[in-house]
């Protein structure tokens, strides 16, 4: 289809006897009787003057109508219940002839109104500047409209138009007129703006693809009314700025969020939420909108940091070139290779991201645990204390000086460490956090009585931004919960290790035989337990995934992929540590409790052991072991207790012995069989059953 400006010039140009050859001929002898006619306007019916003198004033009330002006014998209606609707009606005495010529017309003169009454009202500010790019250009094709109008009238007073020539000019704007009254019906229906009226002009281009006049008709329109959206567009992917004063861009701001919430808020809703994508994106920036996103939030990020970058622009880097094209798709990935580039630059090198990953790994994943050894011998004290009794300040100071007096205290970053108490236990905090979901016991209540600074005690990390877009305080946490479980399994180690340099300690006696040689065999088993377990924990799980992720970071293009691989890394270290599977879970806590409970008693097994006779050893050998201790001496009622008393000891290491192999027995099955599963498991099973077999 041609412009709307080539639809008014003048096609009266070119000679077309046949539009007007007629009318000269029949008309002439008529024509001062028509043009009185239609100066004096006598109020009579259409019907009463002759069929020359009817189309004459027909066509100058037609001329009225097709610019919104009802005529003497054309009339204007507007349909009650439906404001934007009218209707023409003609004298029902005009020639049948003429009213079937004449109603061909109306609806290119329903359309005319239709716009007209549509650009005055989305003129409004309130509409948004696609409305008003929109109206605009409805305005410009409106006065190309109606210049045509005025040079058919200048032809009809000429006396070179006739009804049939004035239909054929009217004829070809009819389509696309009617399309773009289709339009605007649509969009005043569900009050579209901004990318929704976007989207209904492309969507009606590509439903008029079999009409080349009229599809490029609607793409003109569609580009223009483009330009104000792709005007915002570009401020946000050079600039990183929203300027949006009506909210029609796909993006939005939630200005409550700020980035210090990055280390309060467990969800990490600044990176995912201070800029978000809303509904209704145009759907020819639908496949990129995430890219578009992105680069806006990488500007704004290192604007937040003090740091200003200016992406580069070329001649043709405008996005007004909207079109078949589609360079505007090649700018957007300019700018987004640009300033992913520039932020990942900025954080690694700048702010030493790999480093403060490292040295978070040291504390908080146990890489360097000489400090932690310092601070579990000087803090020992403090640990053992109920909740409520724990000074936090006091176990900041020791941690300090654990800090300063080994080799942590070359670290810059060691300053960052803080130490803190959690309220609940590592099985309620998970549950807490819906990492899994637990299934109560009954014994919660007697755990929070119970509970001591051993079993909360953590530590924090402070990151600063724009680190802190990386180490949030949701990937933080979960470097604690990892933290947390390796610290209290070291603590059992170390527990375990105090009974078994006990067990040395009186390996110079002659104890085979006794209740203690069957303490030391149990003490064995369960030193190899809790170490097995740490050996999977550190060479198993935390080193191979670290190297994973420390090679995947190298290679990263983006601070979005950076975010992925830490988040994937810290993932699958709590599934592998066992964190995320619940029932394996708990049967390690029973175990561990189990050797506390041994290790706690083992100091009365050894020294109650230290007095008993082996067993079935003969009356003369009790006597001279008892003579054998001077300041001591016992009757016959010693001996009694004595024996009383060797029972206990013996009871006491055969429970723990059971219930240890029997929960032991127990995880072992629920290792081999969660194996074809969780295939990472399988060593830890292997150890388990060895364990158990050794035992």
């Amino acid at each position: 289809m041609e412009s709307p400006a080539a639809l008014s010039t003048p096609p009266w140009n070119v000679e077309r006897p046949f539009l007007t050859g007629r009318f000269h001929q029949e008309v002439k002898g008529t024509s001062r009787l028509a043009h009185d006619s239609l100066s004096v306007g006598s109020g009579k019916a259409i019907g009463c003057y002759d069929a020359g003198v009817q189309e004459l004033i027909v066509i100058d009330d037609i001329l009225s109508a097709l610019v919104g002006i009802e005529g003497r014998y054309i009339s204007i209606t507007r349909i009650r219940g439906k404001e934007d609707e009218v209707s023409f009606q003609v004298d029902a005495s005009m020639d049948l002839a003429l009213q079937e010529m004449v109603k061909r017309i109306f609806p290119l003169c329903q359309s005319f109104l239709l716009i007209s009454q549509f650009v005055e009202s989305r003129s409004q500010f309130k509409n948004g500047l696609v409305n008003h790019s929109f109206t605009a250009a409805l305005r410009e094709l409106l006065l190309d409209y109606q210049a045509m109008v005025a040079q058919l009238e200048h032809q009809f007073r000429l006396g070179r138009l006739s009804i049939q020539g004035l239909w054929f000019y009217c004829q070809p704007l009819m389509v696309s007129m009617q399309a773009l009254s289709v339009v605007i019906q649509k969009a005043s229906t569900s009050n579209s703006t901004g990318s929704a009226l976007l989207n209904l002009l492309q969507s009606q281009a590509k439903a008029m693809a079999g009409d080349n006049a009229v599809r490029s008709l609607l793409e003109r329109m569609t580009q223009r009314a483009n330009n104000a959206y792709l005007g915002i567009l570009e401020r946000w992917v050079y600039e990183g700025v929203i300027d949006d004063p009506y909210g029609e861009f796909f993006i939005k701001e939630n200005k409550s969020l700020l980035k210090e919430s990055l280390t309060q808020d467990n969800d990490a809703k600044f990176w995912r939420e201070r800029y978000s994508l809303k509904d209704g994106i145009p759907s020819f920036l639908a496949n990129i909108a995430g890219t578009i996103l992105t680069t806006g939030k990488y500007l704004n990020v290192m604007r937040e940091c003090g740091h200003t970058v200016q992406v580069p622009m070329s001649e043709n880097s405008t996005f007004m070139s909207f079109g078949a094209n589609h360079h505007y798709l090649e700018c957007i990935k300019a700018a987004y290779d640009f300033t992913s580039g520039e932020l990942l630059s900025l954080i690694k090198e700048q702010y030493d991201l790999m480093g403060k990953l490292r040295s978070i790994k040291h504390y908080l994943l146990l890489d360097q645990g000489d400090f932690l050894v310092h601070f579990m011998d000087i803090a020992r004290d403090e640990l053992n204390k109920k909740l409520e009794e724990i000074s936090v300040e006091k176990l900041q100071s020791l941690l300090d000086l654990a800090l300063r007096t080994t080799a942590a205290a070359s670290d810059p970053c060691h300053e960052d460490l803080t130490c803190c108490v959690e309220r609940s236990s590592l099985l309620k905090k998970l549950c807490d956090l819906e990492l899994h979901a637990t299934v109560s016991d009954g014994k919660g209540s007697e755990e929070l009585v119970n509970i001591t600074g051993l079993e909360t005690f953590s530590l924090s990390y402070k990151v600063q931004w724009p680190l802190s877009i990386v180490v949030s305080r949701k990937a933080l946490t979960k470097y604690q919960l990892i933290f947390r479980f390796l610290f209290h399994c070291k603590h059992v180690e170390r527990q375990l290790c105090g009974a078994w340099q006990m067990h040395q300690g009186v390996r110079a006696l002659n104890s085979r035989g006794t209740a203690i040689s069957r303490s030391s065999l149990l003490c064995r088993s369960m030193l190899k337990f809790i170490n097995s377990l740490l050996h999977y924990l550190t060479f198993e799980v935390l080193e191979p995934n670290w190297h994973v992720m420390y090679t995947k970071l190298q290679a990263a293009k983006s601070i979005d992929e950076v975010i992925q691989h830490h988040d994937y890394f810290l993932e699958r270290c709590l599934r592998e540590c066992l964190l995320l599977l619940p029932e394996l879970l708990k049967k390690m806590e029973r175990l561990k409790i189990l050797c506390l409970q041994y290790s706690a008693a083992a100091q009365w097994l050894i020294s109650s052991s230290l007095d008993i006779p082996k067993l079935g050893e003969s009356s003369d050998n009790l006597h001279r072991t008892i003579k054998s201790k001077p300041g001591k001496s016992r009757g016959p009622s010693e001996g009694l207790m004595f024996a009383t008393k060797n029972v206990t000891v013996t009871d006491s290491i055969l429970k723990f012995e059971k219930d240890f192999n029997t929960e032991l027995q127990s995880l072992a099955l629920i290792l081999s069989n969660n194996a074809q599963k969780e295939p990472y498991i399988t060593h830890l099973a292997q150890w388990i059953i060895g364990v158990g077999s050794s035992s």
